[in-house]
């Protein structure tokens, strides 16, 4: 994942693309241009009967980790390791969330510094 996206997408949208009932999405729902690390953001769960959403603090904080500082530098996982380091392996097999997001920022070179530009998905 990237380090900055955007939720801009209605609570209807996000209710039917994650088959949700409306009141399953919380009331105080914002869109959101500039997402990052550390922020609240909505996520949604499996709750063991059925999928909900609500606000997660972006970074991840292993069961074992003593600094809760660590979940800025675990926001991004390598498909090819996540089943083996120790920081993701555990929330992989049984805590995962998901996150949606509708487009992500790539920063492009200029001349006059870096450009963030902004890649809309679907």
């Amino acid at each position: 994942m990237c380090g900055r996206f955007t939720l801009t997408t209605t609570l209807e949208e996000i209710a039917n693309r994650y088959d949700l009932e409306v009141t399953d999405i919380p009331t105080n729902y914002v869109p959101t241009y500039n997402a990052a690390p550390s922020q609240r953001l909505l996520g949604v769960i499996h709750d063991g009967l059925r999928r909900r959403a609500g606000y997660f603090s972006w970074g991840l904080i292993p069961r074992w980790s003593k600094d809760a500082k660590i979940a800025n530098q675990t926001i991004n996982a390598r498909s090819e390791t996540i089943t083996e380091k120790p920081a993701f392996k555990e929330s992989f097999q049984r805590r995962r969330t998901i996150i949606p997001v509708d487009g992500v920022y790539e920063w492009m070179q200029t001349s006059y510094g870096k450009q963030p530009m902004r890649i809309v998905i679907g």
